[in-house]
């Protein structure tokens, strides 16, 4: 079902479809009545076709989120994996040198650069304890 759930909220923070729900009866040529949940007993139950996206779903591959173990705060903690490039920049009287960290749950184009003092003081562990003889 298309732009129900604008109540509230920006156009732009609401999601694009909600449901999905069940189709009752056909009203009209071109509108359905929907078996719609409590929370939306405001709204009518009857959308143009329009409205709706056809929903095809796969019973085997839905999941239940009971025994996944989601906290309220979805969050991780983002860990570096190895060092794979290393920079030097001059600026007026200040040399910053900085390093491209890959990180564990990214794709390599996920690789960051970030300043080398920061992340030697954040992870010691990445960097050799001796220095690299070129």
């Amino acid at each position: 079902m298309k732009c129900v759930m604008r109540f509230g909220k920006t156009r732009t923070l609401s999601p694009r479809y909600v449901g999905p729900y069940q189709v009752l009866k056909c009203v009209g040529k071109v509108s359905y009545e929907l078996d719609l949940p409590n929370e939306l007993a405001l709204v009518y139950p009857v959308f143009h076709v329009s409205m709706l996206k056809k929903c095809i779903g796969d019973l085997v591959s839905i999941i239940s989120l009971e025994g996944l173990g989601v906290d309220d705060i979805i969050s991780y903690e983002d860990i570096p994996v190895e060092i794979s490039d290393w920079q030097v920049k001059w600026l007026r009287n200040k040399v910053v040198a900085s390093i491209k960290v890959s990180w564990r749950n990214h794709l390599v184009d996920g690789a960051t650069w970030e300043a080398e003092a920061d992340m030697k003081s954040h992870y010691p562990h990445l960097f050799p304890s001796t220095p690299i003889q070129s």
